[in-house]
């Protein structure tokens, strides 16, 4: 079923899944040094990039990330409308509808659903697509909100990473603790141990 929805959404997008209304994201991704072609690993599989390369069209050196979860509730918060549309057409074809919600919405109108949630999957969320200002502002905004003791958030990159040189109003000790994760329990041997290693668990504090 992955399979099949990375196939739908591909007849969608451009490689680098990126849409021509993002422009800060197009603009960041053109002064990487050339002729670098980011592509989502879940549009791209294994075998889809041996196909690319066998073309010419795409190298091997690429980020992968993945995420699937048996979680009874998830619900996404997307600002792109364009996206927002492709993740109904999904959820519509797919049957997804009774687990999955994806909310049009800019996360800093959101507290209440930052407030309620357990979970918090946040992977590479702002810096290609606001400024700094505009990421110190959305990044103390999530610090407010997600004060539920015991609440997890996963984050790629890091939290260290994310925030730094933002100017932030609380001490990140003081809001959550990171929770080393224990790589070795996929022993396969064709797992991507470098993207692994860029995930992050956090658990948040009493306060």
């Amino acid at each position: 079923m992955l399979k099949n929805i990375a196939d739908d959404l591909r007849c969608c997008l451009p490689p680098e899944a990126v849409l021509c209304s993002e422009q800060l994201a197009l603009q960041r991704m053109r002064q990487q040094p050339e002729p670098t072609v980011h592509v989502d690993a879940f549009l791209y599989d294994e075998d889809v990039i041996d196909s690319l390369c066998e073309e010419g069209k795409m190298s091997r050196n690429y980020c992968t990330g993945y995420l699937y979860s048996s979680a009874a509730q998830l619900c996404g918060v997307e600002l792109n409308g364009e996206f927002c549309q492709l993740q109904e057409m999904v959820i519509k074809k797919y049957q997804f509808s009774d687990r999955i919600k994806v909310l049009h919405a800019d996360i800093c109108t959101q507290g209440s659903l930052l407030q309620s949630a357990d979970v918090i999957v946040m992977n590479n969320v702002f810096e290609y697509f606001l400024t700094e200002a505009e990421q110190a502002s959305a990044w103390n905004y999530i610090i407010q909100n997600v004060r539920k003791q015991g609440a997890l958030l996963v984050t790629v990159p890091s939290l260290q990473g994310s925030l730094l040189g933002l100017e932030i109003n609380v001490q990140l000790s003081s809001w959550v603790e990171e929770i080393p994760l224990n790589l070795d329990m996929y022993p396969q041997r064709d797992i991507d141990r470098e993207a692994l290693e860029q995930i992050h668990l956090y658990k948040v504090l009493q306060h």
